[in-house]
């Protein structure tokens, strides 16, 4: 067995000057001595903190804040330019035109909508169509509470993307939000370009 090393009279002086201005955390023990044999511990005694107050992850996040970096959908496609006729997209915009078949995605999963609108548009085109209108529904009203906030209407959100992307790009002239008449924010029209 080792000897145990005593403290030098610098670090005994450190130590004292230590322990002179360090507050105890149990003030009814005593302090044990460096150079003192080791003292038999207490037995715990168990103290019973307050309970943890209930509490929901984000409760104090301020969610009116948008944390989109882009701005909002419907902002982009407003500001987009116009690759249309000026005259017929006025109209378009208006719901004058009548769109000459459409889609309803609404309730569908991504993976279920994303073939079927890929079909119908490419579909659309061949057969000669200029206007159809996709209908994605408005997507849910409220978010789910969860600690990552979630987007409300993920097909209406996707489906301009999916839009912009190989093989609808090349058929695709123009996109905008309908009409009131034909679903407003829930839809959207899509001016196709003539069939080769």
């Amino acid at each position: 067995m080792r000897k145990p090393r005593h403290l030098s009279a610098e670090e005994r002086a450190l130590w004292d000057r230590v322990a002179e201005r360090a507050t105890p955390l149990h003030a009814d023990r005593d302090l044990p001595k460096p150079d003192a044999q080791p003292v038999q511990k207490p037995k715990k005694t168990l103290v019973l903190h307050d309970p943890i107050p209930d509490f929901r992850v984000g409760q104090k996040a301020d969610m009116a804040r948008t944390h989109d970096v882009m701005r909002p959908l419907v902002d982009r496609l407003a500001v987009a330019p116009v690759n249309m006729d000026n005259k017929s997209f006025g109209k378009m915009k208006r719901g004058k035109l009548k769109p000459e078949a459409r889609i309803d995605l609404h309730g569908m999963t991504m993976a279920e909508a994303h073939p079927e609108l890929v079909a119908f548009i490419l579909g659309s085109q061949s057969m000669g169509h200029r206007l159809v209108l996709v209908i994605t529904g408005k997507g849910k009203d409220r978010d789910d509470g969860g600690p990552i906030p979630t987007r409300f209407g993920v097909l209406r959100h996707q489906v301009p993307q999916w839009l912009a992307l190989p093989p609808l790009s090349q058929a695709i002239l123009q996109v905008t939000p309908a009409h009131l008449k034909h679903g407003g924010h829930g839809a959207y029209y899509v001016y196709l370009r003539r069939n080769r």
